[in-house]
């Protein structure tokens, strides 16, 4: 069976770059992030494996919601300029690498759910919680820095919903790190009382009468966000790879 391990480039190397003392060092960054994949096909084991970035191009969430990631903090200069020095000494190391348009994210969507479509599994390597939305048996997803798996029952009981309710839990909460706006007035606590009631987002609109008068208000005030939120959230798992999976077959080892 194909065993595809998927990194989050930009979730992984910022990280790491964050954590070293020197931030114009990227021959140390270089090193460290090639330690850190070493790590992580030797615990693994993959049959292939593929690091995603980010590209340049208008995302479809900042097209559609232009207050998505508003106010995130710039990516350093060094290491935007170091970028291709580092996918070039991965790809030394057998590490190909994968550019996305825009956001990685949808692309690693695609390629779990797509891998996962034909018989094989995939290994999510990221710490983004909006990849526990592909809920599906032979996709995992692993937090490098915490050593162990993020899984649906582990953000359930964070959340303190049910997996089918998460994009309808963030299109009411919203979501801070992305600056995914939700219902404004409405926050965790309150969607997880309403989405006890009324288990879904549709059904709290349709049944918005039962809601107390305040929140009532809120919700009706914050409709269009909470649909806008909705779509923000969700993964698009359809996305043009070009790209042929032997590209990320690792070479076998005797």
């Amino acid at each position: 069976m194909n065993k595809f391990l998927i990194i989050d480039g930009m979730n992984l190397v910022r990280r790491i770059h964050a954590a070293q003392p020197n931030e114009s060092d990227i021959n140390g960054l270089k090193e460290r992030v090639n330690g850190a994949c070493k790590k992580l096909v030797k615990y693994h084991q993959p049959t292939h494996v593929a690091i995603v970035w980010d590209g340049n191009a208008l995302s479809w969430r900042k097209a559609l919601y232009e207050g998505y990631k508003k106010g995130r903090k710039p990516m350093p200069e060094a290491l935007s300029n170091g970028l291709a020095d580092i996918k070039a000494f991965l790809a030394e190391h057998n590490i190909a690498s994968l550019d996305a348009k825009s956001e990685a994210d949808d692309v690693i969507a695609t390629l779990a759910t797509k891998l996962v479509s034909i018989g094989g599994e995939a290994i999510i390597v990221s710490t983004d919680k909006g990849f526990c939305q592909l809920n599906h048996p032979n996709i995992k997803q692993w937090d490098h820095f915490n050593q162990t798996y993020m899984t649906v029952e582990a953000m359930e009981q964070k959340l303190g919903v049910e997996h089918k309710q998460f994009i309808d839990y963030l299109a009411l909460a919203g979501d801070s790190g992305n600056k995914i706006p939700g219902v404004p007035g409405i926050g965790p606590k309150s969607a997880v009382e309403l989405l006890k009631i009324f288990r879904s987002l549709a059904n709290i609109y349709s049944s918005i009468e039962q809601v107390g008068t305040k929140q009532a208000k809120k919700l009706e005030d914050g409709k269009e966000m909470a649909r806008l939120s909705y779509k923000l959230v969700q993964l698009q798992l359809d996305m043009p790879l070009n790209a042929n999976l032997k590209q990320f077959r690792l070479p076998k080892t005797n």
